[in-house]
């Protein structure tokens, strides 16, 4: 991840923590200064502007193997199996675990409810959302759960949307659990959406991201008894312990 150091230095602590799981590339007016990277770490690759991957082959399944997207869009055609790709790089998507499908069931209907006759639309995955940072960088991932509040103006000839939503979730899991941490949240905040829920089974707890000009506005993480409410839907709740029923 790329970080300016103004951000850096408003931000340190969680910065820090989450060197712990991948290398933090510090930027001045666009130029590379320094890293943050954990000593623990038992190899570096190149910080020369490349993607690098520190987890393991068995933590994504497909390993965040290096690939062109041309080549990621072949593996998508001859594959029944479900990918991402993210700054170059592709990642299997494992099957979900139980409390992973209660919570998104949870969530999308407290959505639906929400969002019943007006201009957003829920959406679940699969569902392939194209992001790019610039003309060039492409990325497609799949979020467990969306709203969009632009589709019929974003639909091509193919039925595909190719807008960006306004608001993204992910369930965590062990297995997706940095990726979505850190190489999802950069991504969404780097191209456009507002709001980035982040659903954590294991402790059961929902944390929110506000996003405004590609940079972290606000963020609130909501524990049982409580309910997350949306930076930018003021109509938007969830109940914890609803979403964490079991």
């Amino acid at each position: 991840m790329k970080v300016n150091s103004t951000e850096l230095q408003n931000n340190f602590g969680k910065y820090l923590m989450l060197a712990g799981q991948e290398e933090i590339i510090i930027t001045r007016n666009g130029t590379e200064i320094a890293k943050l990277t954990a000593m623990k770490e038992a190899t570096v690759t190149n910080i020369d502007g490349t993607n690098t991957v520190h987890e393991n082959a068995s933590d994504y399944g497909y390993g965040g193997k290096k690939a062109t997207y041309e080549e990621f869009l072949q593996l998508q055609q001859k594959s029944e199996e479900r990918y991402e790709y993210i700054d170059g790089e592709i990642y299997w998507l494992a099957s979900p675990r139980t409390a992973h499908q209660i919570a998104i069931t949870e969530l999308l209907v407290i959505f639906y409810n929400t969002f019943q006759g007006k201009d957003c639309t829920p959406m679940v995955a699969p569902y392939d959302i194209e992001l790019r940072r610039t003309p060039e960088n492409i990325n497609i991932v799949q979020p467990d759960l969306m709203i969009i509040c632009d589709l019929e103006d974003h639909l091509n000839e193919n039925d595909y949307y190719k807008g960006v939503p306004k608001l993204v979730v992910e369930v965590l899991s062990k297995s997706t659990q940095r990726k979505d941490l850190i190489k999802k949240l950069d991504l969404y905040m780097s191209c456009g959406v507002n709001e980035y829920w982040i659903v954590n089974p294991d402790n059961q707890e929902v944390t929110i991201y506000h996003f405004e000009e590609k940079n972290i506005s606000h963020y609130t993480t909501f524990k049982k008894s409580e309910t997350a409410q949306s930076f930018i839907f003021e109509e938007l709740r969830a109940d914890i312990d609803r979403i964490f029923r079991l």
